[in-house]
């Protein structure tokens, strides 16, 4: 694992509440790191990964770093493009299926816009997040409880592009809420089966990340650390690059790359 801030090590993680067949377990409650994960075009391996997060009872919210939507189309030179924040992935889908049923569901695409219709409405940007700013007509995102106000402690990319992305975007919002978030990239391939893959690797990061945030939080008070201030956070935060050494060891297809950034 690369990091841009510090070496990692290793670290030790409570095991997860056991997963049902379809990836939800139960609510354990208790405190949650809040989540935020991106790709390029927040359809694939963002949209697996806030499922997955979701199911296993995290706040979860998801973006793309591209200028537009991009999904394959019948040819490489004729991709299908879309607005993010003015498309649903309801309308995406019916689009395709009136197109090319047969093309459209042999590559997947139906069956990933029907994934992604049941998550939330569409497409967002990560660019046009405000963060901080409520989330209001979001409720019924999955994922949203306790993302209603706009802030995540955690974001996961999935490329290496989208995390130059992410961190380039907050370096020019110049860090109006001085709260510190952390950015790992985990290389994931967009296609369907690694998207799956990295869904779950990413479920499994959250769970290790929550249990040493638990602990530091116990250790500082529980008022102080969910303020977010950077002193309360401080042990956590230096805790981090030894908790994704550990999960890299059980994830070695997966290079990670972190470091931490502010909001």
């Amino acid at each position: 694992m690369d990091t841009a801030n510090g070496n990692a090590t290793t670290a030790s993680a409570a095991p997860a509440a056991p997963a049902q067949p379809n990836g939800h377990r139960e609510d354990p409650g208790g405190f949650k790191l809040k989540f935020c994960t991106v790709c390029a075009s927040n359809q694939n391996r963002s949209m697996e990964g806030h499922l997955r997060l979701a199911l296993a009872n995290y706040p979860v919210i998801s973006f793309g770093t591209g200028s537009l939507v991009r999904l394959p189309g019948p040819t490489i030179t004729q991709p299908n493009v879309y607005k993010f924040n003015e498309t649903s992935y309801d309308s995406i889908y019916r689009e395709l299926e009136a197109k090319d049923p047969r093309l459209y569901r042999a590559n997947g695409l139906l069956n990933m816009l029907g994934r992604n219709r049941n998550i939330k409405w569409g497409p967002e940007r990560w660019q046009d997040w405000q963060v901080g700013m409520p989330r209001v007509k979001k409720e019924t995102d999955k994922g949203f409880e306790g993302m209603e106000g706009g802030v995540a402690d955690i974001v996961i990319t999935c490329e290496e592009r989208c995390w130059d992305a992410v961190i380039d975007d907050l370096l020019n919002r110049g860090s109006p809420l001085n709260r510190a978030v952390h950015v790992i990239n985990i290389d994931i391939k967009d296609n369907h089966e690694e998207a799956s893959v990295g869904g779950k690797a990413m479920v499994d990061l959250a769970d290790s990340l929550n249990q040493v945030a638990k602990e530091e939080r116990e250790k500082v008070g529980a008022a102080a650390f969910d303020s977010g201030s950077g002193a309360a956070r401080a042990s956590f935060d230096e805790r981090v690059p030894e908790v994704i050494g550990e999960w890299q060891e059980r994830w070695p297809n997966l290079p990670a790359t972190w470091t931490l950034a502010w909001f």
